[in-house]
């Protein structure tokens, strides 16, 4: 294991690690997670292992780039669509229908998606090409990690590569329910953490 500085280069070994069915830490735009190939049922036990998460809990798929998960997610409505431009990148989980099981490891009927707001010291990962499977870096039930630093050592020794971007907000992402969006624009907020309530129902009604 080796923790980087977050540059291009140390970037470039994270997709490399990723592609190889490791595991990581990397910083989101909200707290410090674990990622992995989100096809590699080993990658995913690993992960799910340094966690002490149980199987089948459904875990979001990350994007780092907004056009590469439209591209992916091609089965998607355009209303859905339109929801996903409002409200990504940014500090939230979106749930969206799944109809063909793409990402079926992710677990849950429906697709947790993210896409992080890289800005600042973050700006890097922006050029991260991969998918990733992600979930917090802490302890199944634990304390959410700002820093590198507040990362249990279990988990740190247990990856294959730990990206610090630094101190972030700590703040989880909000998760938002869009599974319904494209029948009848409705929505359903799930976790209210990074982003209010009223905050999503604003970019979702903008351009409407």
């Amino acid at each position: 294991m080796a923790i980087k500085p977050l540059t291009p280069e140390a970037v470039g070994e994270f997709e490399r690690f990723i592609g190889r069915g490791g595991v990581a830490v990397f910083p989101a735009d909200t707290v410090y997670g674990l990622a992995c190939n989100p096809g590699s049922p080993s990658s995913i036990g690993r992960m799910l292992g340094l966690k002490g998460r149980e199987q089948g809990r459904p875990s979001a798929v990350m994007f780092f780039q907004l056009d590469r998960l439209l591209t992916a997610l091609d089965w998607l409505g355009s209303e859905t669509v339109d929801a996903i431009g409002r409200l990504l990148p940014g500090p939230l989980t979106l749930v969206v229908p799944n109809p063909s099981g793409r990402y079926a490891l992710a677990g849950g009927t429906g697709l947790g998606i993210r896409v992080p707001r890289l800005e600042g010291p973050l700006e890097p990962l922006a050029g991260a090409r991969v998918a990733v499977l992600q979930t917090s870096a802490n302890p199944s039930g634990g304390t959410d990690a700002r820093r590198v630093s507040d990362i249990v050592k279990e988990i740190v020794d247990g990856v294959d590569i730990v990206l610090d971007g630094g101190q972030l907000s700590g703040i989880p992402s909000t998760v938002v329910d869009l599974t319904g969006y494209e029948q009848d624009g409705s929505w359903e907020l799930l976790r209210e953490t990074a982003v209010s309530r009223d905050e999503v129902a604003e970019l979702l009604a903008e351009g409407t």
